[in-house]
């Protein structure tokens, strides 16, 4: 397993490589690839760029929400020039808009908001009551011993049987029966492999933003495990959304709690909170995602 997290860990280094971007003219910023292997580009890599440029912008401010629109398949040979509209810099808010580009194309649209510290009302939804992640093993060790074993690997998401810059550990464990039930929830302890500086706020949004965008258009499949394989579907993200709400420590444990709330016409909405192991609420996602099928 040691092969294993240590693919894990080159990949968080890549991916801090990737987020320095470079400055190519006033506004514009280009950001190399995670991966150049053929394969589409993530969608959270393009989504934490996108940030990432946004946030060469501002200053002393920082991210409480984003919403952003993928509108066509990234290529991973091809890197990304992210072009910044400053739309408006007000005393306590700010925003901007993000256009990513490859191949004289938009492929992805951001529009961001930004906040000075303030303080006001607080309360949360508490968080679900769940095994901690001491108490679960490894989605990387799991998805091992599924190959191993020569378990066909039905699980939700395709993307847990490859290295991350995040470690998971699925509540469900992947392969058991219960994760082969319908259902409409899928609560994963994620914290990214590296240590992070907690006053590297810009850095720690966007690696947040990143995880954001994992695993989430599956999520809107799990009501529909028992009938439908992966591989008889089309699925890409469409819509995401993003909401900051206190400090977050992206090298802790975090339950990255995913559930579904409808799927229709071909599309999946998805949600997910981000919790402390204290059980705070420090971020909330929305997704939705195409899910059609192709057979």
């Amino acid at each position: 397993m040691t092969d294993l997290f240590a693919d894990s860990r080159a990949r968080a280094e890549r991916l801090l490589d990737i987020l320095d971007l470079e400055a190519v003219e006033q506004n514009l910023f280009l950001g190399r690839n995670e991966l150049r292997e053929g394969r589409r580009l993530f969608g959270g890599q393009v989504l934490s760029q996108a940030l990432r440029a946004a946030y060469h912008t501002v200053d002393g401010i920082w991210l409480h929400s984003l919403h952003g629109y993928f509108m066509r398949a990234g290529d991973a040979e091809k890197d990304v020039l992210y072009e910044v509209d400053r739309i408006r810099d007000g005393r306590s808010f700010a925003t901007r808009r993000v256009v990513a580009i490859q191949h004289g194309e938009a492929i992805f649209n951001l529009e961001a908001s930004f906040q000075r510290d303030e303080q006001g009302f607080e309360h949360a939804h508490p968080m679900p009551n769940v095994p901690p992640p001491e108490e679960l093993r490894p989605d990387q060790e799991v998805v091992a011993e599924l190959k191993c074993a020569g378990d066909p690997l039905i699980f939700p998401d395709p993307g847990a049987a490859r290295a991350r810059p995040f470690e998971l550990r699925s509540v469900i464990q992947l392969g058991s029966e219960e994760s082969r039930r319908n259902r409409s929830w899928n609560p994963v302890w994620i914290r990214f492999t590296l240590p992070v500086d907690p006053g590297e706020r810009v850095l720690i949004h966007c690696l947040l933003a990143y995880a954001s965008d994992m695993g989430l258009v599956s999520t809107a499949m799990l009501p529909h495990r028992e009938h439908v394989s992966r591989d008889s579907l089309q699925m890409a993200s469409l819509d995401h959304a993003l909401w900051l709400h206190r400090p977050v420590p992206i090298d802790e444990w975090l339950l990255f709690h995913k559930h579904t709330s409808m799927a229709h016409g071909s599309r999946g909405l998805a949600h997910a909170d981000f919790y402390t192991r204290e059980g705070q609420l420090i971020a909330s996602v929305t997704q939705e995602g195409l899910i059609r099928q192709i057979d």
